[in-house]
């Protein structure tokens, strides 16, 4: 797993990943705070990191099992865009609420009935807003059964998609991070400890 230890070097070195306390958006605490909104102005991790995602997808599901790669704004949208561009698929994404103007939709891009989508988001947490997204989709009679993220922080997410019958992959997930990190004597036993203690939660 070269891949898992240079990105997770990579994220440190550029703090994209920083470990102390922290309070999410959600209001949880933290032992860390991720934030891959910065690896695109990092362009060869970046395409480094598309291109990963790209073979685990054509991998694991083939490339030629969906019709469409779907995201929600922002942070997955901007990977789901380059995946796009390298993969030549078609891009939707699904509003977090339906616009009030024009025609208030919440999914954009061009859909038809029983077409099928993969998702792709930046980090998965407790998967609440690809939940609400991969509804919408239902909604409109897509099919979806894989999301793909970057990061799974490993707190609920894969067993929320699991009940709408989706399953999540992840390139890496914080445990993985945190250990080829600790392996590389960047961060301490304290810390990976705190991380092991935030998924047991």
């Amino acid at each position: 797993m070269e891949f898992v230890k240079e990105f997770a070097t990579f994220l440190h070195q550029k703090q994209i990943i920083k470990f102390g306390d922290f309070t999410l958006a959600s209001g949880k605490k933290s032992s860390y705070y991720i934030d891959l909104r910065l690896v695109p102005s990092y362009p060869h991790q970046f395409r480094t990191m598309i291109k990963y995602l790209q073979n685990e997808i054509g991998e694991d599901i083939g490339l030629d099992s969906f019709d469409s790669l779907v995201s929600v704004p922002t942070g997955g949208l901007i990977i789901a865009s380059a995946l796009a561009i390298e993969t030549v698929k078609p891009l939707i994404y699904v509003r977090s609420k339906p616009k009030e103007y024009g025609t208030s939709k919440s999914v954009e891009g061009k859909i038809h009935e029983e077409m099928r989508v993969v998702m792709i988001d930046d980090v998965a947490t407790t998967g609440g807003s690809v939940v609400n997204a991969i509804k919408s989709l239902k909604d409109e009679n897509i099919t979806i059964e894989d999301a793909y993220v970057i990061v799974n922080r490993m707190e609920g997410a894969d067993e929320a998609l699991k009940e709408l019958g989706v399953k999540l992959h992840s390139i890496v997930n914080i445990m993985q991070i945190t250990q080829a990190l600790y392996e590389q004597k960047l961060v301490d036993d304290s810390i990976l400890e705190k991380v092991r203690e935030q998924i047991a939660k």
